[in-house]
């Protein structure tokens, strides 16, 4: 099989087949719609949808090949020692992706997108990951390759645009990126994303940026009203088809296929994020009754808000993290452990703190519960 060639003076696409594309376009702007009225209403938007972010970008690393679940990176935030250290750099990639995600959401507050955002949502990303050592941050000055691992260019399935390209390429994906004018947002955030994804600007982490686009696009572009949305659970389940209808527009010249697959994408993670959203805020109304009348504490509300956020913990984490009270936080805890709100992850031993996991919560997330004490 022939590499695939970036499709050199092809982008903006000249023309869609709108035909194919109408059914769908409107289906998807009214899940997306759906669900940002449902976000809209959820009382502390960071406090419950901090595991979907965190699940996000699992998903998101594992599509390149990382193998950590949600379970795992809140574990190793809690200071697991007993992870294989492949684990946890996995687990460091995703955190990173967290970091780099909520820095652009911070930077649209008052400008549009740019090179410049993107360029340091990369060096944010590579921090001390695989990758750290491929310029973060900077384009890439040399010809790249998409393949299996250890494949030449020669074998590799698609080539990226020249590094001579690269730059005023960039400048003309950047202003399609911004252009007001288009007949429809979300096909033309499918065309923003392929595009991203075929020039490959930098040495590593462009399949994680390239997906981390898509919510802040539509965060800017006014259809959500924080970048709470997640298409790597599409991705990941579709990761075939995915890859191949984004090589068909550059063989083919075909992104009405494209746009199609992007637009049902959209749809789809609208309707199961939206599912798993209403889920957690289920949870979260019952816990927030359930706790006050186990703990007798007037500062039950903190603690609810606390194991949701950082949904596996230790004991210092929950004192610092809580602002309760040592005395009460500690009891607290307890109380959690004892009514069978928490499960302890790891006994706490001598001066090691113990770990305990919200399991309720994190099955939610990973669709199981995959948590079981152990020593």
């Amino acid at each position: 099989m022939n590499p695939v060639r970036y499709h050199l003076g092809k982008f903006p696409p000249f023309e869609l087949e709108w035909q194919k594309l109408i059914p769908l376009i409107g289906p998807a702007n009214a899940a997306l719609g759906r669900y940002d009225a449902f976000l809209t209403a959820i009382p502390n938007k960071h406090v419950l949808l901090s595991p979907l972010i965190a699940q996000e970008a699992v998903l998101s690393s594992k599509i390149e090949g990382t193998h950590v679940t949600i379970g795992e990176v809140f574990e190793y935030e809690a200071g697991s020692s007993s992870m294989p250290e492949t684990k946890r750099g996995d687990a460091e990639e995703v955190l990173n992706y967290r970091k780099a995600m909520l820095n652009c959401v911070a930077e649209l507050q008052n400008r549009t997108f740019s090179q410049h955002i993107l360029r340091s949502a990369h060096s944010i990303l590579m921090q001390g990951v695989r990758g750290k050592d491929k310029t973060p941050g900077s384009y890439r000055t040399e010809q790249n390759w998409i393949g299996e691992r250890n494949s030449t260019i020669d074998t590799a399935s698609f080539i990226p645009i020249s590094p001579e390209q690269l730059q005023p390429a960039m400048d003309t994906w950047e202003q399609y990126v911004n252009d007001t004018s288009q007949p429809d947002v979300l096909v033309q955030l499918a065309i923003v994303h392929l595009e991203f994804e075929a020039l490959h600007p930098f040495k590593d982490g462009n399949g994680r940026l390239g997906r981390m686009i898509i919510p802040l696009i539509l965060f800017q572009r006014g259809l959500l009203q924080s970048p709470d949305f997640y298409m790597s659970g599409y991705f990941e389940a579709n990761r075939d088809e995915y890859i191949e209808r984004m090589r068909i527009v550059s063989r083919d010249n075909d992104w009405t296929q494209w746009c199609a697959f992007f637009l049902e994408g959209i749809r789809t993670q609208a309707n199961e994020n939206e599912e798993k959203a209403r889920k957690i805020l289920e949870l979260y109304n019952k816990i927030k009754i359930a706790v006050p009348v186990s703990t007798h504490s007037q500062h039950a509300i903190k603690a609810v808000d606390f194991i949701f956020r950082f949904p596996i913990f230790t004991t210092p984490q929950f004192i610092n993290g809580s602002e309760i009270p040592k005395p009460t936080a500690t009891r607290i805890v307890n109380v959690l452990a004892d009514r069978g709100f928490i499960s302890p992850l790891r006994e706490g031993k001598g001066r090691r703190a113990g770990i305990f996991a919200f399991g309720e919560l994190l099955a939610i997330t990973e669709g199981e519960n995959l948590f079981v004490s152990h020593p």
